[in-house]
């Protein structure tokens, strides 16, 4: 049996909250959901693991609101994105799209997905979550190696070594 076919929904502005233990998000129906742990930092592309769901979210300035998207959900019925405010593109395999200014999907095979970003373009932090039925990572895109500090979940300001020491930490103990 194939899988239900599912279309592109646009996403609208959702509540967003960086929090030390990780990245709380408040849909547009009043439910929240959280990704935990610190993000690991990325600084060009991020390749997910065959099969994993992939969340891309970019705050804007104030890193209080934010954009969701789902890369090829197929589990969640249109009109519940439409609900929440969470958006969706579906990319086939060897596909490419820009999911957002400075923000880029393509399906380079095997059921994975790369995303790259670059902050400064898009106008504020770029998160991904790639998760399954076992288990979530978080990611935080930082902009390339030129001088700039990126920020962790809370809002602090980290340095090039304070960065190492998060990336072993994800939050799936």
């Amino acid at each position: 049996m194939s899988a239900p076919h599912r279309n592109d929904i646009a996403p609208a502005s959702v509540s967003v909250s960086l929090r030390e233990e990780g990245v709380e998000v408040e849909y547009l129906d009043g439910r929240v959901t959280f990704y935990h742990g610190v993000p690991k930092v990325v600084e060009d592309t991020l390749t997910t693991p065959p099969g994993k769901e992939t969340h891309v979210l970019v705050t804007d300035p104030t890193e209080t609101e934010g954009v969701l998207l789902y890369v090829n959900d197929l589990k969640t019925h249109d009109d519940i994105l439409e609900q929440t405010g969470v958006g969706r593109v579906i990319l086939g395999e060897g596909d490419e799209e820009e999911l957002f200014p400075g923000v880029t999907a393509r399906r380079p095979g095997g059921q994975r997905t790369e995303i790259e970003a670059d902050p400064e373009v898009a106008g504020g932090r770029v998160f991904a979550f790639v998760e399954d039925d076992w288990g979530e990572q978080s990611y935080e895109f930082a902009a390339g190696d030129d001088g700039a500090d990126a920020r962790d979940a809370d809002g602090e300001s980290t340095t090039d070594a304070d960065r190492a020491g998060d990336a072993g930490s994800d939050g799936d103990e």
